[in-house]
């Protein structure tokens, strides 16, 4: 897809785990609003990458909720599924340059050293499988400024390790997909949960390795359950009601702190929409996480 002449290109990157729920939708919604307010491009990605975990019918039913709620993206909607020979080209490049080796090191022993990986495999020769494939993690420490929860910085040789690209199952592991996904639609922002924070720096890294400008980053609050737990498919959040579009939306603006006027409540989602676009100060959303709903 090329788009070079377009300077904004947002976009929306939703798992077909299960249908569109409230947090869902606070993150389609604060990226939508970033890209329109700066009349730019606003992309649907769906990263359907995890067969296990996918649920019959999740794509379609999440894409007809964002429509349903007034949320349409522009071009056509790209399905990681159907990108798997470019990220095994890329690992294949990546092997050639010896910049990712094979590891067959099990999930027990990385949680024993504290969850960060020790390149216990970078010199290791190993040959049968299983085995996942690492990528070598040198450098400095990486600093960025996130549009909404302000300077960052990670240590990712120190504080995560070489880290995957691709699993044990021969699954693509997400962070190779999603930079070489940004790169190819040459997305430039990415407003996003807070969630998904701590994976910025491991993109950022693979960025630079695949010698490629970076996003700017945004990641707005994610919504919780009363309990504290992030509302998520794994965590049971329940469906949106798509014939509960208009309120459903309301409440979203809500949440991001954006002060829709009361007589929003009950308009269409286009006027909601609308007036988002034209008067909602995106600069008010809270970089609080966690708030609960």
């Amino acid at each position: 897809m090329s788009m070079n002449n377009t300077a904004y290109i947002g976009r929306f990157a939703p798992s077909p785990t299960g249908p569109l729920h409230f947090g869902s939708l606070v993150g389609a919604l604060a990226s939508y609003l970033h890209a329109h307010q700066h009349k730019g491009q606003w992309l649907v990605r769906m990263e359907d990458l995890d067969p296990p975990r996918e649920q019959p019918g999740a794509a379609a039913s999440i894409l007809h909720s964002l429509q349903i709620h007034g949320l349409q993206w522009h071009g056509e909607v790209l399905y990681q599924s159907q990108r798997l020979d470019a990220y095994r080209a890329q690992l294949d490049e990546l092997m050639s340059r010896q910049q990712v080796y094979r590891c067959n090191c099990n999930r027990k022993k990385i949680q024993a050293a504290g969850g960060i990986y020790d390149n216990h495999c970078r010199n290791r020769h190993i040959e049968s499988p299983p085995f996942a494939l690492r990528v070598k993690v040198d450098g400095q420490c990486i600093h960025f400024v996130d549009l909404i929860q302000g300077p960052q910085q990670q240590d990712v040789k120190h504080e995560v390790g070489d880290f995957t690209l691709q699993r044990k199952d021969g699954l693509f592991a997400y962070q190779l997909a999603v930079v070489m996904d940004d790169i190819e639609q040459n997305i430039s922002h990415i407003i996003r949960g807070s969630d998904l924070l701590c994976s910025s720096a491991r993109q950022l890294y693979l960025f630079d390795l695949l010698g490629a400008t970076p996003p700017k980053f945004g990641h707005c609050p994610v919504a919780t359950h009363t309990c504290g737990q992030k509302l998520s498919k794994q965590n049971h959040a329940p469906a949106l009601v798509d014939g509960d579009a208009t309120n459903n939306l309301w409440r979203a603006l809500h949440f991001l702190q954006l002060q829709p006027p009361e007589e929003l409540l009950g308009e269409d989602v286009k006027k909601q929409l609308n007036w988002a676009i034209g008067y909602a100060n995106l600069n008010a959303i809270p970089q609080q996480m966690g708030i609960v709903i």
